[in-house]
């Protein structure tokens, strides 16, 4: 992780950060704990039912993504947290074994204007999977602050 602050989230650019591996067994955990439907926990119940095998949960999908948007695109240095996502959509199932890669567009980076330490920054971003398909799709605000003046 490096340091990265408001001015370095330029509107256009393109990132992608990852591989990360989907583990069946965290898979089934995730389903157990938070979303307890056969094709996420039970691999019999899955071969025979709708998606012909085991899938993840949306939300653990949602989990990796934010691991690796979290490591990789924020900073701990100026990440104030966000407001809330848009457009949250899983158009393909992701199945265990997949390999997952985060992919990041600045959308739009805006300085506050009541709080001209921060801006607010709009990200698109997508889960790919090992075939290059999107697995996740959502739109990410987040508060992030700019890079104190140096003392000189």
């Amino acid at each position: 992780m490096t340091e990265r602050w408001f001015a370095d989230y330029v509107p256009g650019t393109t990132s992608e950060f990852g591989p990360i591996r989907v583990d069946e067994a965290e898979l089934v955990e995730f389903a157990r704990r938070f979303d307890p439907q056969p094709f996420h926990v039970d691999a019999d119940a899955a071969a025979a039912g709708p998606f012909s095998g085991l899938i993840a949960s949306g939300w653990h999908t949602g989990a990796l993504m934010m691991r690796l948007f979290a490591d990789e695109y924020l900073s701990p240095v100026s990440s104030l947290g966000s407001p809330g996502i848009d457009e949250l959509r899983w158009p393909l199932p992701v199945r265990p074994g997949d390999e997952l890669t985060l992919r990041t567009t600045v959308e739009d980076a805006r300085l506050s204007r009541s709080k001209p330490d921060r801006g607010v920054v709009t990200t698109r971003i997508e889960m790919v999977n090992q075939a290059g398909d999107v697995v996740l799709r959502l739109v990410a605000v987040n508060l992030i602050r700019a890079r104190p003046a140096q003392a000189h």
